[in-house]
């Protein structure tokens, strides 16, 4: 031992060298080796004297030596290796892999140039080792792996080129060529491992990484094939193998290189092979950018080497050859290494993206038409490292590869290969786990006009195979396999919905905020948590500038959209191409012009070549246009005929029909002769040799066609076709051997028949011919042949798609994009993940289906999209079987367990979907009371409807489910016969009994829910708390519609969701006020429903679950001018206001008062619901809600009107309405007196200025009473300086009650009224007062003269239909009295401050004068005359006119209603037998009686009658009223007028009365008749006369001069010859006028009857009147009107029943007047 640590010498290459030295002279045969062993002993020799040199020599392939010495000492092993005897040859390999390992070999290897005859040494010595691997020795093989990977990991040995190549190659033979299976897996697991070294250096463009490799696992690595090759520990032996060589190095050669790092960088400083070290910042840039150019080089070199030996197949002579079939499966091995370990390399460089692109997707091509399996795992393997790391650079070939490798296994349901379609599930398994593939396909695909839709049919073909063959359909999968597929595509349906979930959590951010509408994109490291097993982020990611773009979900959406319509229209066009282009162009898919209609057709993908021939060979119009555009689109110059028509028709497929071929190959024809002109004499010729081409395509290709056409047959039948001349045999007989050796085809035509649906929607997607090369698997190795046309074609589908803008990289971080995505997918995973939950058993598969069920129901609860979020739901709480417990399982049951784990995680997005969930949780807790042998919950009702007690057994409990007797409670029966999922109720139909069995049954599965405790149930309402403000809003709407259903259940109510919300009321009672308020509004409105209910039992238990809410939110306190309180209360008075059952409302009142007294201190704004409870108990029909209301209303004023007004300002006009409600009630009169007592009691206390005011709480203080019809025609006005606002409410109400039919109630209302405003007027504005007149006071007086009008007009136009007033609708003469009483108190003593009102106050005492009742016009003739004498000094002229015009307007306005009333006398007829006028006024024997007159006749009269002598008395006060305010202050010219004219219509109104000749001659009858006295007709024209003439007289004695100026004197005169005009007329006497003739009459004296002679009384005093007026005329005066005077004056001379006193002053007028004048 001591001796051979002495070999070698000093220097570590010697102390290396010297003990294999020393091994190879003991091994070697000395007579064979002598020159060997002689070399060996000669550079042990030489090493004993050489020691490191500290300054060593740059180009000395040994570290420490220079370069003469390293050639010397390495020529001895370069002899041994060639000397190919095993013993000499292992301890070289040995001496070598610790040279390699302990990185004292530096060299840069490449071949070297043949004609120079400088290798280096280590050159030979590796080729040496390479040529080593070929001695058939196990050992040596192994040895020789180790050096090669030794070296190619060495970081100063960088092996480059072909060299690189070769190496690799010695590896491959050893693995193809190995002497046993452990060998062999060494060999690839060195290959692959090799690859790693060279690619991670390629990546980093540095031989030394500073950094371990990764290790290749020799496990994974035999994943797809070799595993026959596994030899016991094989696979553990070839993991250790690789480990040590890795380890070696690492360990010793990391160490030497931190030991001699000065050195080496002088090495490479000199040597500038600075791409063998370590790659430290010193590094030159020039330096590094060679050597990395150098080494990626080399990596190149490999790659497509690699590629190369993937595509080659066997030979013709040996087409089973396996080691070529090896070879190409290690090579794909070797790339799937080479592609799973790649990095950001194959992004960034073109060249090694556009090495994929030329050489390995080459290679997928043709191997895809392979039948090998391990080939197809392979490439599926390489396509995944496609999708997860260059899926943005390979957009078109990943378009390509997925129909070919995946859809196209994944779609055939009936005939799949198992371990492909497993290849493929698995695939699919890992594709789906990475949520940005996910997305990524659905984006760059599914939304691009010229890709496949591949997540749509990766979607639908995971639907077929989790169904399952169709029943009855041929399959050959086995049970086992079939339930083995439908297992795996469901757990890729959920993983891909998981996916989407995750993707869109990722983004949205959930854990901190919710935001749909504000979407940001995540960080890179935020991705590298979700991408990929080893956290390699997205692609486009790290490298976005590279064939990538960002998009937004509404663009993507216009290219679906785009997508989706293009595709219809195509699909639409293969069934019927007419109404497909028809409907592309309305849609504006394409334009209408037939070029491009030609283009679309040219160059559309997915359109049917049969259909495209068809629709072009039609004879419309249109259509010839089509095709004469397409055939115009072709450029056939230069062309050879057979290769021009091959070009025209592969585009389509020809028709079948003559007609349309002959109209197509006619305008080929002419196109092809266009641009060939010389080729043809003419277009015919053309046309003529295409159409025989046709046939001889037909004839030599279609196997039906038995007799074929030979070459003489084809030349003879085309002579003479080139205008009479032939064309040359030559040209045609090459024609026909083109056509025969290589088929015309067209497009549409297959090899290989697919069903239609399929067939179809790969022409959609444009991968038809693609598929056509894999369709034909082959089962051995040969070369592809014919399919070498189409792989060519498909490599130009892919330029030709990289060269498209539709073929950038999309990328997109709105999560909008999953709508579109859900609306695809979330059809077909509901009906995979239903049909598998319901069909399977085992509970690993509907565990999965569960899981599916809860990510989908996430995504599209978070994403809002409600039917489909409704539609997992609901299909979920459809698989708990609660509804028919009887037939429930575990997976039932683990249903239960999914929704309610959906509730907690997902409940602020459910909404509606609450619902279901909700009443999951409800039958579960029915079913938990069963088992537990509660009693349910109608025990404690009382059901209304006493046929359903009669026919309904009392519910009991179940104390033991298996007691005899059971079987028949209908509960139980109810729940075990179950009942469809949507039925709202339980055992609505009980008939019927249940089987032991079921009863069985159902207690099994009852202890099955025992797996559900009462925490989960529990908990989902515990978790509503944290729910936010739109999700609680649901929730609560959720749960009170349960809990109504539940309710309302006939049978069996329950109040399990009624104590509920009761609990999440009170859980959410902390939220903030705004949500609070929300919540009770849902809330409110269920509470009011369920109040309302039929059964009072259940609304009784509501209204008190209500009570206990309240009680608990009124101890919240509650800030000023606040509502929640208010809000809180409201179902209290809206059930109370709606309910029609009396116990429910005197519930209502009781705890309303029962919270308010002892709660008093903590309501605030909940006063006002509080008061209109109250409100609508007043107005109760229950004389015992009334007082029981009172009672606690009369508490509150009296002792809590403090606290009611503290906070509150406007409780005080609640409180006014509330008291006046009282007082309208009519139960009892006790109650409304003493209301209206209060009502003075709080006019006190808002008098007394208690009320807290701020600016905050004024009101619109508008006089504007509810219910008024003509309230808005009033003066309106807001208060708002002062809190007098408050009294509208009060004084209005008592306003109202004046109205009260109950005479205690109005004389009560009317005074407290009057002395409110009294008492506290003063502290009104002037504003103020003129609301209280328009609004409170005139319209106390307007409606009652309002009714009282309405009646006497009704009974004045129909006096045969008037009826009696009903008793207090109108006031008595005693509230009226007492009313203008008021009135007038109130105004005059008020009268600065509200004389503006006069004339609405002179309008209403008008009115009371005019009124046809004598009392009432009497009380407004006092009232008017004490407002004038306490007002006569202080009212102007303006206003004493507003009192006379109104008088006036009172004595006019009611006369043409009179006078219609008077015409209806003329229908009356009276007795004919009846005496004249004057007979019966002189005859007092002959009485008339009743029954001479009909009752209709005689009721009108009386009526008329009556009319007529209360408008004479009207008439009458007004005369006195107008007289006695005759007064010096009140007369000026306009009140003169106005007074004269009322002096003026009232005398000739009753004159025109007593004119009425016939009236006359009915009334004496009449009221003979009726027993009644005879209207003073007479009289009332005498007093307005005798008025008239005082007024006059009176104003010429006062005022001469206003007189002078109106003229008085000349009205005096005029009145004075109506007043003795009547007169004459009345005696009969005649004017003077008419005795002009001169005619003699004689004249007799017929004495006057009684009536006529008082009548002559009456009036005697009225022309004494007029004469002595006349004669107070001075002479000038009476010398002006003696003219029209003298007549009269003569009549009355010859009046022969001329009183004496009037004779008297007739003659003292002659004397005074006429006389005077006669005697001058």
């Amino acid at each position: 031992m001591s001796a051979s640590q002495t070999l070698g010498g000093p220097s570590r290459c010697g102390r290396v060298l010297g003990p294999y030295l020393d091994k190879i002279i003991k091994n070697a045969v000395w007579r064979k080796h002598s020159h060997l062993v002689s070399a060996c002993k000669s550079t042990l020799d030489v090493l004993e004297s050489l020691s490191d040199s500290h300054t060593p020599d740059v180009a000395s392939p040994l570290f420490g030596l220079s370069s003469s010495h390293a050639d010397s000492l390495l020529q001895p092993l370069i002899l041994a290796l060639d000397s190919a005897y095993a013993k000499v040859v292992e301890p070289v390999l040995d001496c070598a892999f610790s040279l390699f390992s302990l990185n004292l070999i530096r060299a840069e290897i490449d071949r070297p140039d043949p004609s120079s005859n400088n290798t280096s040494s280590v050159y030979k010595m590796i080729d040496g080792v390479c040529r080593s691997a070929g001695l058939g020795e196990e050992a040596i093989e192994l040895s020789v792996l180790r050096v090669l990977l030794s070296a190619v990991r060495s970081p100063e040995v960088l092996i480059r080129g072909d060299y690189l190549v070769h190496v690799v190659r010695t590896c491959y033979n050893v693995y193809l060529g190995g002497m046993n299976g452990t060998n062999q897996i060494c060999a690839k697991s060195v290959l692959a491992q090799m690859m790693i070294i060279v690619f991670t250096r390629v990546e980093h463009d540095s031989m030394d990484l500073g950094a371990p490799f990764r290790r290749v696992s020799v496990a994974e690595l035999l994943e797809f094939t070799d595993k026959n090759l596994n030899e016991g520990s094989s696979i553990h032996f070839s993991q250790n193998f690789i480990n040590e060589v890795m380890d070696a190095s690492a360990s010793e050669g990391l160490t030497e290189k931190n030991t001699q790092l000065p050195i080496n960088s002088s090495l490479s400083e000199q040597n500038g092979i600075g791409h063998m070290q370590t790659s430290n910042k010193g590094d030159e840039m020039n330096e590094s950018t060679e050597g990395g150019s150098e080494i990626m080089e080399d990596g190149f070199l490999i790659f497509k080497n690699l590629c190369k030996w993937s595509m080659k197949f066997s030979s013709q002579e040996h087409p089973d050859d396996q080691i070529f079939l090896r070879g190409k499966i290690l090579s794909l091995e070797l790339l799937n290494v080479v592609m799973g370990n790649g990095g950001a390399l194959w992004h960034t460089n073109e060249r090694f993206l556009d090495a994929i692109k030329r050489h390995l997707c080459l290679s997928l091509l043709k191997n895809s038409p392979l039948s090998v399996m391990a080939i197809f795992q392979l490439q599926c393997s390489i396509f995944m490292s496609f999708l997860a790391k260059l899926r943005s650079g390979l957009k078109a070939e990943i378009g390509i590869f997925f129909p070919m490798l995946v859809l196209r296994v994944l779609e055939n349901v009936l005939q799949p290969s198992f371990l492909q379609k497993m290849t493929v599930l698995k695939l699919l398994e890992k594709v789906s786990q990475d949520p940005q593939i996910i997305v990524d396909i659905f984006v760059n695909y599914d939304c691009d006009v010229d890709a496949p839709n591949i997540f749509e049919r990766v979607v639908y073909g995971l639907l077929k195979t989790a169904l399952g063959p169709p029943s009855g359909s041929a399959t050959t999968l086995s049970p086992a396999q079939d339930i083995a597929f439908r297992h795996e595509s469901v757990k890729c349906l959920v993983s891909i919905i998981k996916s989407m979930g995750a993707w869109m959590d990722q983004h949205l951010r959930l854990g901190d905020s919710y935001l749909p509408k504000s979407y940001e994109s995540d960080t890179t490291e935020n991705h590298l948590a979700l991408n990929g097993e080893d956290g390699t982020a997205p692609d486009y990611e790290l490298h976005p500038e590279v064939n990538s773009e960002f998009s937004d979900a509404s663009t993507l959406e216009q290219r679906r959209a785009y997508k989706i319509e293009l595709q219809k229209g195509i699909s639409l066009f293969n069934r019927k191409p007419s109404k497909g282009i028809q409907f592309l162009i309305s849609t504006k898919r394409i334009d209408g012009s037939p070029e491009a209609v030609a283009y679309f057709l040219k160059n559309a993908s997915g359109l049917s070549g049969t259909m495209i021939g068809d629709y072009m060979g039609e004879r419309e119009e249109f259509s010839s246009k089509v095709m004469h555009a397409y055939v115009d689109s072709f450029n056939f110059k230069g062309m050879d005929f057979s290769e021009a028509i091959r070009f025209f028709l592969r585009g389509f497929r020809l028709p079948g029909e003559a007609q349309k071929i002959d109209r197509i190959m006619e305008k080929f024809a002419e196109g092809y002769y266009k641009y060939n002109p010389n080729s043809f004499t003419s277009a015919d010729t053309a046309y003529v040799l295409a159409y025989s081409v046709i046939m001889l395509n037909t004839d030599a290709h279609n196997n039906m066609v038995k007799d074929k056409m030979m070459k003489s047959d084809f030349i003879r039948n085309n002579r003479g076709i080139d205008d009479g001349k032939d064309l040359p045999e030559e040209y045609l007989g090459a024609l026909y051997d083109q056509i025969i050796r290589n088929e015309i085809k067209m497009s549409d035509e297959s090899s290989a028949p697919q069903n239609k649906q399929a067939s179809s929607s790969n022409r959609l997607l444009g991968v038809g011919g693609i598929l056509n090369l894999v369709a034909g698997k082959q089962t051995e190795e040969k070369a592809l042949g014919a399919n070498g046309l189409l792989i060519r074609h498909i490599q130009e589908q892919f330029k030709e798609k990289s060269g498209k803008s539709e073929s950038v990289y999309h990328a997109v971080t709105d999560v909008a994009i999953l709508r579109f995505m859900l609306e695809v997918c979330w059809g077909p995973m509901l009906a995979a993940f239903s049909v598998t939950l319901d069909q399977s058993i085992d509970r690993h598969t509907t565990s999965q289906c569960l899981q599916g069920f809860q990510h989908a129901a996430h995504v599209t609860a978070v994403m809002g999209l409600q039917t489909q979020r409704d539609a997992f739901v609901t299909s979920v709480a459809k698989f708990t079987y609660l509804h028919c417990a009887a037939d429930m399982k575990q997976k039932n049951v683990d249903a239960v367990k999914a929704i309610i784990s959906i509730a907690i995680e997902d409940g602020n997005f459910l909404q509606e979907a609450w619902e279901h969930i909700l009443t999951c949780l409800s039958r579960i807790e029915h079913l938990q009371l069963l088992g537990e042998g509660a009693p349910t919950d109608a025990s404690f009702f009382t059901v209304s409807n006493g046929e359903i007690e009669e026919k309904t057994p009392k519910p009991l409990g179940f104390p033991n489910l298996n007691k005899k007797g059971t079987l028949q409670n209908p509960a139980v029966v109810a729940v075990v016969r179950g009942v469809s999922y949507d039925s709202t109720t339980v055992g609505v139909n009980t008939s019927g009994l249940v089987t032991p069995e079921q009863i069985n049954n159902f207690i099994s599965n009852l202890n099955l829910l025992d797996q559900i405790g009462n925490f989960e149930l529990n908990h989902v309402f515990a978790h509503s708390q944290r729910l936010n403000s739109e999700a609680i809003i649901a929730f609560v709407k959720a749960l009170c519609k349960v809990s109504m259903a539940e309710l309302q259940s006939p049978t069996d109510p329950r109040v399990f969701s009624l104590t509920k919300l009761v609990e999440i009321a009170h859980y959410n009672m902390n939220r903030i006020r705004l949500v609070w308020s929300r919540i009770w509004n849902v809330l409110s409105d269920f509470f009011v429903s369920v109040g309302l209910s039929e059964n009072l039992s259940v609304a009784i238990f509501v209204m008190d679950s209500l009570r206990q809410l309240a009680m608990k939110f009124l101890e919240r306190e509650e800030l000023a001018n606040y509502n929640f309180q208010n809000e809180f209360l409201q179902p209290f008075v809206i059930v109370m206001r709606k309910s029609s059952s009396t116990e429910i409302r005197e519930l209502v009142v009781r705890c309303i008062s029962q919270m308010v007294l002892s709660r008093v201190s903590y309501v605030k704004s909940g006063w006002k619901s509080v008061l209109m409870v109250f409100t609508v108990a007043a107005a109760d029909e229950r004389k015992s809600i009334v007082l029981l209301a009172f009672e606690t209303l009369g508490k509150i004023v009296r002792e809590y009107f403090s606290h009611a007004t503290e906070t509150e300002t406007m409780t005080f006009t609640d409180c006014f309405r509330c008291l006046i409600t009282f007082a309208n009630s009519r139960s009892d009169s006790d109650v409304s007196l003493n209301a209206i007592a209060f009502l003075h009691f709080c006019a006190a206390k808002l008098a007394e200025g208690g009320l807290v005011c701020n600016e905050k709480s004024k009101v619109d203080c508008s006089f504007n009473p509810v219910g008024d019809a003509d309230a808005s025609d009033r003066h309106t006005f807001t208060d708002k300086d002062e809190h007098t606002s408050f009294w509208v409410p009060l004084l209005i109400g008592l306003s109202k009650l004046t109205s009260d039919p109950r005479s205690a109630i109005r004389k009560s209302s009317l005074e407290v009224l009057f002395n409110i405003l009294r008492d506290h007027g003063h502290f009104f504005s002037n504003h103020f007062w003129t609301g209280v007149f328009n609004s409170v006071v005139f319209p106390i007086f307007s409606s009652h003269s309002d009714k009282r009008e309405k009646q006497v007009e009704d009974q004045e136009y129909s006096p045969a239909s008037r009826s009696l007033h009903s008793e207090g609708s109108t006031w008595d003469s005693e509230t009226s009295a007492a009313a203008a009483q008021c009135l007038v108190d109130l105004f005059v003593s008020f009268f600065d401050v509200v004389r503006s009102q006069l004339p609405g106050v002179v309008s209403i005492l008008a009115g009371f004068i005019r009124n046809p009742v004598q009392g009432l016009a009497s009380t407004g003739v006092a009232a008017l005359m004490r407002l004038a004498s306490d007002l006569c000094n202080r009212l102007s002229l303006h206003e004493w006119k507003e009192i006379f015009l109104a008088l006036k307007e009172a004595a006019t306005s009611r006369v043409p209603v009179f006078m219609t009333t008077l015409r209806s006398m003329d229908n009356i007829e009276v007795p004919d037998n009846a005496q004249s006028y004057a007979n019966v006024e002189t005859s007092s024997d002959h009485m008339l009686t009743n029954d001479e007159l009909e009752d209709g006749n005689l009721q009108t009269a009386r009526y008329v009658v009556s009319r007529i002598k209360c408008h004479i008395a009207t008439q009458l006060l007004i005369l006195q009223v107008v007289t006695d305010l005759t007064h010096p202050e009140s007369l000026s010219v306009d009140n003169i007028v106005i007074l004269q004219g009322i002096f003026s219509f009232i005398s000739s109104h009753a004159h025109e009365l007593n004119s009425e000749k016939i009236l006359q001659k009915k009334l004496p009858i009449v009221c003979s008749i009726l027993e009644l006295s005879e209207p003073p007709l007479v009289h009332f024209e005498n007093e307005s006369y005798q008025n008239y003439l005082n007024f006059l007289q009176k104003l010429l004695a006062d005022n001469p001069s206003v007189s002078e100026e109106m003229n008085i004197e000349a009205e005096l005169v005029v009145v004075c010859q109506k007043i003795l005009q009547i007169y004459l007329n009345c005696t009969g006497s005649h004017s003077a006028e008419q005795n002009s003739a001169n005619l003699r009459v004689l004249h007799c004296n017929v004495p006057l009857g009684q009536a006529k002679k008082e009548e002559f009384g009456a009036r005697t005093s009225l022309v004494v009147s007029a004469l002595w007026g006349l004669s107070g005329l001075d002479t000038e005066s009476f010398r002006r009107y003696v003219s029209q005077l003298f007549p009269l004056l003569v009549d009355l001379v010859q009046s022969e029943h001329g009183s004496g006193q009037v004779q008297r002053v007739l003659s003292n007028v002659f004397q005074s007047c006429i006389g005077p004048i006669i005697m001058e």
